[in-house]
């Protein structure tokens, strides 16, 4: 799999579907008959977005270090792990986002598709224009730490 990269704007249907981009499909899926995606919650009140190889990858990485007894360990299995869900494309290239996770990231009628590498996030696109405005400092700054980079 290439690197998933692009900001793609799409609507949200009546029914909770949004077209999937043909570029993101193409990569991931190609001619494959079955185009599933693990959504699931992120931390920024949007949701993201896995191809089942990664979501296993990422989710075995977790379990593997996550302890029960852990009180921060719990959080993030709940928030995270538990709400996943698999959804599969439709023939029209649709997405069907669980009514939960729409709620959880306030998705309404506009939104965002981010191509994250090896991830996808999902938001409403005035939650992301809010995100990005509230952190405009925040951004600043780690691009600021990433000076040491020499290209």
């Amino acid at each position: 799999m290439e690197l998933l990269t692009g900001e793609y704007r799409n609507t949200l249907d009546e029914k909770g579907r949004i077209l999937f981009p043909a570029k993101l499909r193409n990569e991931l899926f190609g001619e494959s008959e079955k185009n599933i995606l693990i959504v699931t919650q992120s931390f920024d009140r949007c949701l993201w977005l896995y191809t089942l190889e990664e979501w296993k990858a990422l989710s075995s990485k977790i379990m593997e270090t996550a302890s029960p007894f852990s009180k921060q360990n719990r959080l993030v299995l709940r928030s995270l792990i538990a709400p996943a869900q698999e959804v599969e494309l439709d023939k029209a290239g649709r997405l069907s986002i669980p009514q939960s996770l729409r709620e959880y990231a306030g998705l309404s009628k506009d939104c965002i598709i981010l191509g994250i590498n090896r991830y996808m996030e999902l938001w409403d696109s005035e939650s992301y224009k809010s995100y990005l405005e509230e952190n405009e400092q925040d951004l600043k700054d780690a691009a600021e730490a990433l000076s040491t980079i020499n290209l």
